[in-house]
């Protein structure tokens, strides 16, 4: 199954500082195994990548995006792009609050993409949550 990973765990993937890295390497690792590409990013993800990046790790709206595509270009990894064609009323009716709109948005971008949201948030309905290692 391909998995399209949220904001934190993209993040968490390309930053070898980011506190659940090994986490979310680890995880990868078995994912990616076998031979069919298992990772997905869009729009959302991948601004939020930037975003993050810069604002939280003091990295270059530039340097972001070299490493971003280093990420997604990394031998073994094959990322796929997905279009996001999903406006607001695709909410799924579990969004009650604003900090739930892009974990809800994914989730439902993820499903109509054949796809599984993966995350580090324990709180997105339908979700994969990456395992931590005692968990594999």
């Amino acid at each position: 199954m391909r998995h399209l990973l949220d904001v934190n765990a993209l993040v968490a993937f390309g930053h070898t500082e980011h506190l659940f890295h090994a986490r979310v390497v680890r995880w990868a690792a078995t994912v990616a195994g076998n031979d069919i590409p298992k990772f997905a990013t869009s729009s959302i993800t991948e601004l939020g990548f930037v975003r993050v990046m810069s604002q939280v790790y003091g990295v270059s709206i530039g340097e972001a995006k070299v490493l971003l595509v280093a990420l997604k270009d990394f031998e073994g990894l094959d990322f796929q792009f997905v279009a996001d064609d999903h406006d607001a009323s695709k909410l799924p009716d579990w969004v009650l609050g604003a900090k739930q709109t892009t974990d809800g948005h994914l989730a439902e971008l993820a499903k109509a993409h054949g796809l599984i949201l993966a995350t580090l948030d324990k709180n997105i309905p339908g979700a994969y949550v990456i395992p931590y290692k005692e968990r594999l």
